[in-house]
């Protein structure tokens, strides 16, 4: 079945409608954000730019909130993220976490994330496959970036 993207605008609202949380400026995104999808696992495009973050390029993201989605537990992380060539931007995360992964978040943490450069459309994903060594140089060279 083809959707066109006015169908697209208005699985976004209803979104946002079901989920004042989860909207564009809840989250504090602008409006070119593309919105959270429902169930990641029956959109094609959900898994398709899932699949492009877990090779995306590495970044460090400070986590300003999250919103649980469901009791998965699913949640929505909102991170300020910072990139190695010095952009900064608000990342959005869509993870299902553990438990006591959920239970150990905490605002003003340090993260590694992943993004894609070429989109840039605020969706980051958690790097668990960063290597710590990466992650440290990462955070030096941002470091004493601000310090200059």
């Amino acid at each position: 079945m083809f959707r066109s993207k006015n169908s697209k605008k208005k699985l976004d609202d209803l979104m946002a409608q079901l989920r004042p949380d989860l909207s564009r400026e809840s989250l504090g995104v602008g409006p070119d954000f593309p919105g959270v999808a429902p169930n990641p696992l029956l959109s094609g495009d959900a898994r398709k730019r899932n699949a492009e973050l877990r090779t995306g390029a590495l970044a460090l993201g400070v986590l300003v909130d999250w919103r649980e989605v469901n009791s998965s537990p699913r949640v929505v992380l909102m991170f300020d993220v910072e990139t190695a060539g010095g952009i900064s931007f608000r990342g959005i995360a869509d993870e299902d976490l553990t438990i006591t992964e959920l239970t150990r978040l905490a605002p003003g943490q340090t993260l590694p994330v992943r993004y894609r450069p070429a989109v840039m459309d605020h969706y980051v994903a958690l790097a668990r496959d960063a290597d710590p060594a990466h992650v440290r140089q990462l955070s030096d060279g941002i470091a004493s970036r601000k310090r200059t």
